[in-house]
């Protein structure tokens, strides 16, 4: 077990910088075990990339996580405008702060202008959830991952084979630290909590094992009409024979509408607004099958042991399709989504998962210890 404690006689100041929800989530898994380390304050910044109360707002009430000292409020716009207008506000924070580490999170935006703007005024990054590829530099995702890896002080690593992935790409070793998936963290957390306080089954009226959930949000899925049809078109097809459930991402419900789809899919799929995290963590234990193009829900999925379809042509969570847990399923025509939903849908649930493939739910204890330990006295 880690020995947490601030260097003795300073305050260590940890600035932690999230803008999606997937960011909420990790953060809160971390934030939690740093409000209760002695000789530690945490600075949190919201760049407001996820702005919608039901992607942003409820997350900080339901996670329990103390709402942000900033508020960037920086919204929506193209990567470029988004990831520059982060950048301008968050080193004003950063210099009123002057924060020991910037800890940053996943692959938005919202990672990329945080690592960015501390490095050019030379303050330490750790990023949590680093050495991630998919390999496909189409990707806005994949070039957040890997631009912030190789501007980061410290990485934290959530399996071997993103240690692997940093080894090759030349990273010191040094800066790699395997402390396991802090989102395993929160899944062993927060899924007893969900159990006793969730009602959207029932107000769903929705029985454990009897549906599919889905979530498609992903640019390369959303902004490209032929694949967003495909992907619509095969789900309805499936949806004849089990109910479909889809919390419904805002960007999404715009394509949708854009390209003539939305009212058509709404006859055949159960088209939700978004959720609050315990109703996901709820609808994920519960259902037969998850379908997604989303990296967390794909974790989450294997966490509640349930298989999952992923509507990509790759992913950067390969150990669970190796396990049969996760096949993907690339949304190129209709009849192959629809396939290959129901050949999950007949497979069971795929195969035992090795111990301890993403940390042993102490990834937040384990990365913070880390961080004292390297910070200055």
């Amino acid at each position: 077990m880690p020995s947490l404690l601030g260097k003795e006689g300073n305050v260590v100041r940890i600035m932690t910088i999230v803008g999606a929800r997937p960011q909420f989530v990790k953060a809160g898994a971390v934030s939690r075990v740093l409000r209760s380390t002695p000789g530690v304050e945490e600075v949190r910044v919201h760049t407001g990339q996820h702005y919608d109360e039901n992607l942003s707002g409820v997350f900080f009430e339901e996670l329990e996580i103390p709402q942000p000292d900033y508020h960037l409020g920086v919204g929506s716009g193209t990567h470029g405008i988004q990831t520059g207008r982060m950048l301008e506000e968050v080193e004003k924070v950063l210099l009123k702060e002057k924060p020991h580490w910037a800890l940053v999170y996943g692959d938005t935006n919202s990672t990329l202008a945080g690592a960015l703007a501390a490095v050019k005024l030379h303050i330490p990054v750790a990023h949590v959830e680093a050495g991630l590829r998919s390999f496909n530099r189409r990707m806005p995702e994949e070039i957040n991952r890997v631009l912030t890896d190789h501007a980061s002080d410290l990485l934290f690593a959530p399996t071997e084979t993103a240690v692997e992935n940093l080894r090759r790409e030349g990273i010191p070793e040094d800066r790699i630290c395997w402390v396991g998936d802090v989102m395993y963290d929160a899944a062993l957390y927060y899924s007893a909590r969900a159990e006793r306080e969730s009602r959207i089954l029932e107000r769903l009226g929705l029985k454990p094992k009897t549906y599919i959930l889905t979530t498609v949000h992903r640019a390369e899925n959303t902004e490209d009409p032929a694949r967003l049809q495909a992907i619509f078109t095969g789900l309805s097809s499936v949806a004849e024979e089990i109910p479909v459930i889809l919390p419904l991402h805002p960007r999404t419900r715009a394509m949708l509408r854009r390209e003539g789809i939305l009212e058509e899919a709404s006859l055949r799929l159960r088209l939700l607004e978004p959720v609050g995290y315990l109703d996901m963590v709820m609808l994920e234990k519960c259902a037969r099958l998850i379908v997604t193009d989303s990296g967390g829900v794909q974790k989450e999925a294997f966490f509640y042991r349930v298989p999952c379809v992923t509507l990509r042509g790759e992913t950067e969570w390969v150990e669970l399709v190796k396990l049969g847990w996760n096949r993907l399923v690339p949304p190129t025509q209709a009849r192959t989504v629809a396939e290959g939903v129901r050949t999950a849908l007949s497979s069971g649930e795929g195969l035992p998962p090795p111990a301890k493939l993403y940390g042993d739910g102490r990834a937040a204890l384990w990365l913070i210890s880390e961080l004292l330990a390297r910070s200055p006295r």
